[in-house]
This record gives C-alpha cells, structure tokens and sequence, in this order.
C-alpha cells in the first residue's frame, strides 16, 4: 500500500507505527478475548489505559501535580462554551484575543453565557499575525484571559504567552498541543481536540488547576462541569474508549521519539522545507502570515492567481498530495505539518513546489 502525503487540517495524520499498533491489537487488546471497543470502561484493563494516558501526558507536557487531566468529549467547540459557564463571573467580564476565525467561535460562545471584552485584536492584519504581548490589554476584574494558541486557518502562532498575573490564562491548544515545550504553570486551562496532534477524533483534552476545577457552580448541568469529571478521573459517563486508547498510543509514539523538546526541532525542520520553497520563490509563492507569526503547524500561502491554485491542487492529488486546498473561508493553498507528519512528506511537497514553479514561473 502507497501512503499518502497526508498534509490534511485536521482529522490529521497518525503516525503509521501507531495505526500498525492498533492494527495488531485491534480484534484482542491484550489477550482479553475482545477488541478494545467492546469492553467495559469499569473494566481493569481500560481503567489502566485512561489512568496511563494522563500520566503519560503529566509526564510529556510538565504538567504540574495541582492540575488535573481530563479526558472529555464534545471537541474543543463544546469548551467554548463549557469554560464560560465553568468561569465567566458576574461583574468579571472574560477577556478574548482575537486573532481568527476559532478565537471568535470562542468568543461567540461565551457571549451567550455572560459578559465579553476583547482584549486585543489583529483583525486589521486581516488575522494574518498573532498580537504582541504589549498591545493585550487584561482588565484587572477579567475572569479570565483566553487565546488560540494556532490559528490553523490563518497559520498563524503566538510564539510566546503573556504574563497575566492573578488572571487565569486560557488556551485553546488544539492545533499545536505537544509540538513545543511550554510552561503549562502559566495557565489556568489548556484544552484541545485530539484530532491533529493526539490522535483520532472524539476525546478532548483539558488540562486545568485544580482550584479552577472544584469551583464550578453547581447551577449548571452535572455533565459540562469540570469539578464532575475531575472527581470522576475522566469515568463520569461512558468515555470515547478507543479514541482515548489511541491517544495513549500517540503519546507512547511521542515518548518513543524523545519527548516533545525532540519533537519541536523536528517540526522546525520539517516546515522550514516548505517556506524556503515559500520564500525562495522569488514571489511565485507567497506566504500569507507575516514571518515573526508563522505557524509551525498550518503553512499558509498563496500563488499569483486562482487559476494556478488550483492547478496546484489537481496536480498534487494526482502526486499523492492530500489536503493542500485552503481553507474554504480564505481560499489559498494550506500544508499541516503536524507532529505525525513525516520529514519524507516535507521534503517531497518542497520539490513539488520547486517543479510546479519551474513549469508556470
């Protein structure tokens, strides 16, 4: 079987020692007479993969020991709304960084629940940088400050976090969790879908301190609040059983290949192929987030006319190139380059766009 060069937004690439793993186990996880799938989630054996994937994520990401681990459901879409109703006070406005097309899903849903104030916006950059960290502006009665750490739209990525003081710091992480090393004590909450850099669709991940966990008010329903699942360690209800043992697989595949410090120098590698074909064009293609805001996850550019694009886009399919089409919303050309995207994939897109600019320069 040929695979393909998978450059796809999200669901994303697994890695391919992964997907083999989960082929061998797939019809007897681990001689229990049955698939993973079919098994009770009070049972001995999934308890130890739910218990493992978080303390595989505490160990991976630095995650401190007054943080809990929640593996959720519903997508990053349902906490937009979930943290709001978790942590949105009254009189203490939640704070949003626009920078995009998710960071104003969020700040929509949080409208609904109470009140919203933008703390900073790029929206006359047509979201095509992150904001620096002088012009975000907290008030000091926020309940919180939230940011998409990667617009996979725009391809854009805060580079470094702000400094919120007494403020919670909110993140959405779904689109480069674990592809960098950070400090997870200057957060409140971390969350992210898994299907881009953890693995298949249907678990969420939230990483929250734990005085932020046990005060959820008990005037909202038992399912969206933290303080439920934290108690329950992720078993409240029926969880996303394989979904959740895939991760643990891509966690154990991120360990195996030195843990996430490794991971973030492979990834600079891997994209810096793709905008040197960028910017090594002399103009053919052009590069849509501006340089000191680029994404080490969503590379974004654009060719001199549509046409071409698509041309582009064709021409990759029939080379075995997935995913390169942008965005429906913007248009342009789009590559992921997510953790499980393989160097081999970078490096073989590069000299397509080296050839397709030889042969429509």
């Amino acid at each position: 079987m040929t695979r393909a060069f998978n450059f796809n937004a999200g669901p994303a690439a697994i890695p391919l020692e992964v997907l083999k793993q989960a082929q061998e186990q797939f019809v007897d996880y681990q001689n229990a007479g049955m698939s993973i799938m079919e098994m009770s989630h009070r049972s001995k054996l999934y308890e130890a993969v739910n218990n493992e994937s978080q303390a595989l994520l505490r160990e991976l990401f630095g995650v401190p020991e007054n943080y809990d681990v929640l593996l959720l459901q519903g997508g990053a879409s349902t906490q937009f709304a979930m943290l709001p109703l978790n942590l949105l006070s009254p009189g203490k406005p939640g704070a949003y960084v626009m920078t995009g097309a998710w960071a104003d899903k969020a700040l929509k849903e949080a409208k609904l629940v109470g009140e919203t104030v933008i703390a900073a916006s790029t929206e006359s950059d047509k979201f095509m940088r992150m904001p620096a960290l002088s012009e975000i502006e907290v008030p000091s009665n926020a309940s919180y400050l939230h940011l998409t750490s990667n617009e996979t739209i725009g391809g854009t990525q805060f580079q470094e976090f702000p400094d919120t003081g007494d403020v919670p710091l909110i993140a959405d992480m779904s689109s480069d969790i674990l592809s960098r090393p950070i400090d997870v004590s200057k957060f409140g909450v971390i969350y992210a879908g898994a299907q881009k850099n953890l693995g298949p669709s249907g678990v969420t991940v939230v990483i929250i301190r734990k005085d932020l966990a046990e005060n959820s008010p008990k005037t909202i329903p038992s399912m969206f609040r933290y303080s439920t699942h934290a108690k329950s360690g992720s078993l409240y209800n029926t969880p996303p059983s394989f979904s959740v043992y895939m991760v643990n697989l891509v966690l154990q595949w991120i360990k195996d290949k030195g843990g996430v410090a490794q991971l973030e120098q492979y990834n600079r590698d891997k994209t810096k192929l793709i905008y040197d074909a960028i910017d090594q064009s002399s103009g053919f293609y052009i590069g849509c987030a501006q340089p000191q805001s680029r994404s080490l996850m969503n590379i974004t550019f654009r060719i001199q006319n549509e046409e071409l694009e698509s041309l582009f886009v064709k021409e990759s399919e029939k080379e075995g190139f997935v995913g390169l089409k942008g965005h429906r919303d913007v248009g342009g050309l789009r590559a992921s380059t997510y953790n499980a995207v393989p160097l081999e994939s970078c490096q073989a897109l590069q000299q397509f766009m080296i050839d397709f600019q030889k042969r429509n320069g």
